[in-house]
């Protein structure tokens, strides 16, 4: 076992600093393939259930991604998406500088369960669309959306290309349904399986999961999506005037 600034460390934390080293030094370049949990056991002298402890504890730090199949990589520092405004995946990604693909998944006629019709204001059980897709950055998956919208206006859009073309360009520029506003609310989660196998990460991986509700005029809901993001892939900000308070009610 290579030393280490605390010999008191346990073994899997003596590892974890060695690899983070070499990865801050820039030793493993981003997208540099580790070696096998084999080869890592021999290097350090310890076994695979340790070398496993190390790889999962720099996943949750984001320094790592497993993909899966394929083997475990020096992961892309954290993005950072502004949440300032209402915007789709495709200009997120093209403002942090990144390129944005799809994977459809599937797109088919559904009846609405009770939290799609209470966010679609629709009937419990009314026929909506329901659409799955992969979205990938620079190639690597990072969020698997689930995307619901009302029957007449959902069977337009399933006929495009929905690999190529955005839903908000669709819903705006080909079936004049402007977007005025969402209702966003943030969760702190894990993976299903569903969402591990889109997402190509193990089961139990902390993600994020947004459900945007988005309006056009009148306030009517055109779009309800549930959206599942990689936690060790994306970190969300935000900024928040303060409420002015009369001081006599404070």
């Amino acid at each position: 076992m290579p030393e280490s600034p605390s010999t008191r460390l346990p073994l899997y934390a003596q590892i974890e600093d060695v690899l983070a080293a070499r990865i801050s030094s820039g030793a493993m370049p981003v997208g540099t393939q580790l070696p096998s949990e084999e080869e890592l056991s021999r290097e350090f002298g310890v076994s695979r259930t340790t070398v496993r402890v190390t790889i999962q504890n720099l996943v949750r730090q984001g320094l790592v991604e497993i993909r899966r199949g394929r083997g475990t990589f020096v992961a892309s520092p954290r993005m950072v998406q502004e949440l300032a405004e209402l915007t789709g995946f495709v200009e997120d990604m093209r403002a942090l500088g990144r390129t944005p693909t799809a994977r459809v998944l599937s797109r088919e006629i559904v009846p609405a369960a009770s939290l799609v019709a209470e966010k679609l204001a629709v009937p419990a059980g009314t026929a909506v669309v329901q659409i799955r897709r992969v979205r990938l950055s620079d190639g690597v998956p990072l969020s698997f959306d689930e995307t619901y919208l009302p029957e007449q206006l959902g069977r337009r859009v399933i006929t495009d290309d929905l690999a190529k073309e955005p839903i908000f360009t669709l819903l705006e520029e080909r079936y004049d349904t402007p977007l005025v506003e969402a209702e966003y609310v943030l969760e702190a989660t894990v993976a299903d399986p569903t969402v591990a196998m889109a997402l190509e990460i193990p089961v139990g991986s902390p993600i994020f999961l947004i459900e945007r509700t988005s309006y056009t005029s009148g306030h009517r809901a055109v779009d309800y999506e549930r959206l599942y993001y990689r936690g060790d892939y994306i970190r969300f900000k935000t900024r928040l005037a303060r409420r002015r308070v009369p001081p006599g009610q404070k």
